[in-house]
C-alpha cells in the first residue's frame, strides 16, 4: 500500500505499462510464429517483413533490447531462406 501520493500514481502508472508492454510482447510473439508457421518461402517472407516492423518498434519502445530484436530477425530471415520455394 502507497503511502505517498506519488507513489500511489507510480503504482496506478506502473500497472498501465505493464498491460501495454504485455500487449506488445504477446504481438511480436505472434508474428514470430506466423513466420515460423509459414509453409512456404514466399509466405515466410511476407510473414518476416511483417515481424521485423513489429520487432522494430518493440525495440525502439524498449520493451526488448534492440540487440534482442536484431538476433530475433537474423534467425528468421535464415529460416525463411531455407524453406522450399
Amino acid at each position: 500500500m502507497p503511502h505517498h501520493k506519488s507513489a500511489a500514481k507510480r503504482v496506478i502508472t506502473n500497472e498501465k505499462s505493464r498491460h501495454r508492454n504485455a500487449a506488445a510482447r504477446t504481438r511480436m510473439r505472434s508474428v514470430v510464429k506466423t513466420v515460423r508457421s509459414a509453409s512456404s518461402r514466399n509466405q515466410a517472407q511476407a510473414a518476416y517483413r511483417a515481424a521485423c516492423s513489429v520487432l522494430d518498434r518493440t525495440a525502439a519502445r524498449g520493451i526488448i533490447k534492440k540487440e534482442t530484436a536484431s538476433r530475433q530477425k537474423a534467425r528468421l530471415a535464415r529460416f525463411a531462406a531455407t524453406l522450399p520455394a
